[in-house]
Order: structure tokens, then C-alpha cells, then sequence
């Protein structure tokens, strides 16, 4: 289940991605397919073996072409990441700033390790729909690495913009999945035996599986509307380009 569009991104075959927080991995698996050279980074160990293990399955079933890519995990604090400046192309970071207390710190270490010209895809819990889980439930966010924050989209804008970012546009993602969370926080986040909950969640597994039309078609009116995550874009401006001096033409006919 993908959040970021890649052709918005501008993802090419061989650039090189980071992709921030990445959990177990969903976007950097799917940039790898695409031919790029993917550096999957988290805090977590745990989740980073996953990646690693699904990368190297994904290498023995044919799935990447390794003379056209590369993919790697790494571990890593992203207010101090482990990267030269400018060495990636693209940049995704899919809903892991609501999670860091220092969140422009984070924001200043993507800017900069984005190339002049690069692009990022930041995706965060949009507003509406995450203010009422955290009005239906504290359980939702109050737990260690919880969200500690709700954006509006002009904040999230805005502090980009700060690290030197330029807005390129913004879409929402997963409305149906929003209802889902609703029902999660009403019955309590732990509860995972609701009837309720048991068939939505079905009901989102054969989403995502089969992709039907129906669903597609509910969720094109459900995204603009509830969508459950903000999907922003962003370029980081190009190094200005030296003017060319020019020899004015009375020195040339002189030189001749």
C-alpha cells in the first residue's frame, strides 16, 4: 500500500532515494523496482532485518535487476544523518516526522541531504481526521513513540519551506482507511477483536490485495474528502548557474 506517487516525484531508474523512517519498507521496495539505488533508514533494528531480508528475496526472486540498482538498511537518528550532503536524488519521508519531538531538525537534515534539483515526498496524519482519533482515544497517540504532533498543512509548508524547500503541490491518500481508524479509537487502539473492526479490517486486506473497481472508485471520492494521510511535495532549488562572460566583439576583430 503505497502513499507517495512516484511519478510526481519524479522517480528516474538509477537515481538514489532515501527513503526516511521506513518501517517495513513499502516505499523503499517499490523505488527499488522502479531501478532506483535505495537507502532504507530507521531507528529500529527490528524492522530494518525485515527490510534487509525482503530485499535479498526480492533479489533471488528476480524482482530487481542488480546491475541497475542497489538497495541497503541502515540504522540511523534522523536529526543527524549519516550522509554527506546532496547524495540523493529523491527523498520520501511517509509518516515519520509526527513521531519526532524535534521535527525541523529532521526537516534541515532532509533539505540538505537532497541534491540542488532534487525532489521529496513528505507524507503525514492530515488534520481533520487525526484530531478526532486523538479526541476518540489518548490510547492512539500517548504511548512511547506515539505522534506527538497534528500538522495543518501551511505548518508542514511552511517549516519545509524553512529548510530551504520549494512547495511543488500536495494530495490525500487512504479515505478509506480513515473510517477504519475511527473504529479502532472507539473501541480502544488494542482492541483487535471488535466484529467491527475484524470485518473492516477484511475489507481493507481485500482492498489492497485485489484493488477492486469499486473500492477505486470510493476511494477517488473518499481521498480529497477524509483521506487519512497530507502527501506534499517538494524541489530543492538548483545551485545558480555562473553567467558566461562574453568577449566583446571589438577585442576579437582586434585579435584577428
Amino acid at each position: 500500500m503505497l502513499t507517495v506517487d512516484y511519478d510526481r516525484l519524479g522517480l528516474r531508474p538509477g537515481e538514489r532515494v532515501l527513503d526516511l523512517g521506513c518501517g517495513s519498507g513499502r516505499h523503499a521496495f517499490e523505488a527499488a523496482r522502479r531501478g532506483a539505488r535505495v537507502v532504507a533508514l530507521d531507528a529500529g533494528e527490528a524492522e530494518l532485518r525485515g527490510v534487509r531480508a525482503t530485499f535479498v528475496a526480492m533479489l533471488a526472486a528476480g524482482e530487481l535487476d542488480p546491475e541497475c540498482c542497489g538497495a541497503g538498511a541502515v540504522r540511523g537518528d534522523a536529526r543527524r544523518l549519516p550522509f554527506e550532503d546532496g547524495v540523493f536524488d529523491r527523498v520520501i519521508a511517509a509518516e515519520v516526522l509526527e513521531h519526532i519531538p524535534e521535527d525541523t531538525a529532521a526537516m534541515a537534515e532532509l533539505a540538505r541531504v537532497l541534491r540542488p534539483g532534487g525532489t521529496m515526498a513528505v507524507t503525514v496524519p492530515r488534520c481533520g481526521p487525526e484530531m478526532v482519533n486523538w479526541l476518540l482515544s489518548d490510547a492512539y497517540h500517548d504511548v512511547p513513540g506515539g505522534h506527538v504532533r497534528i500538522y495543518r498543512r501551511s505548518t508542514l509548508v511552511e517549516r519545509l519551506a524553512a529548510s530551504g524547500l520549494v512547495p511543488m503541490g500536495h494530495h490525500y491518500a487512504h479515505g478509506l482507511h480513515t473510517p477504519y481508524w475511527w473504529l479502532r479509537c472507539l473501541v480502544g487502539p488494542d482492541d483487535d477483536t471488535s466484529p467491527l473492526v475484524v470485518a473492516y479490517h477484511r475489507l481493507l486486506v481485500w482492498e489492497i490485495v485485489k484493488r477492486p473497481r469499486v473500492t477505486r472508485a470510493a476511494a477517488r471520492v473518499l481521498d480529497p474528502l477524509i483521506g487519512k494521510s497530507l502527501v506534499a511535495y517538494f524541489s530543492k532549488p538548483p545551485l545558480p548557474t555562473r553567467p558566461v562572460r562574453s568577449i566583446p566583439v571589438a577585442r576579437v576583430e582586434a585579435a584577428a
